[in-house]
C-alpha cells in the first residue's frame, strides 16, 4: 500500500483579509452577523459563507 501524500498547508497572513491606508484599516471581508466580529465569510460566486457555524448568503442574480 502506497503512503498518502501531506497536504501543503497554505499561509494566509493580515493582508488578505484587511486593507492598510496610512493610519486607517478596513476589512476586505464581510464579518459573519452570526458569530460577530473577528470571524470571516467566505466569498464564492454565489454565496457567502461562513466556516465557523455555516451561516450563507446567497447572492442575487440578475436573470
Amino acid at each position: 500500500m502506497a503512503a498518502k501524500k501531506a497536504k501543503k498547508e497554505k499561509k494566509i497572513g493580515a493582508s488578505s483579509y484587511f486593507k492598510i491606508e496610512g493610519s486607517a484599516i478596513t476589512p476586505l471581508k464581510r464579518f459573519c452577523p452570526r458569530c460577530g466580529p473577528g470571524v470571516h465569510m467566505a466569498e464564492h460566486k454565489d454565496r457567502s459563507t461562513c466556516g465557523k457555524c455555516g451561516y450563507t448568503e446567497f447572492k442575487k442574480s440578475d436573470a
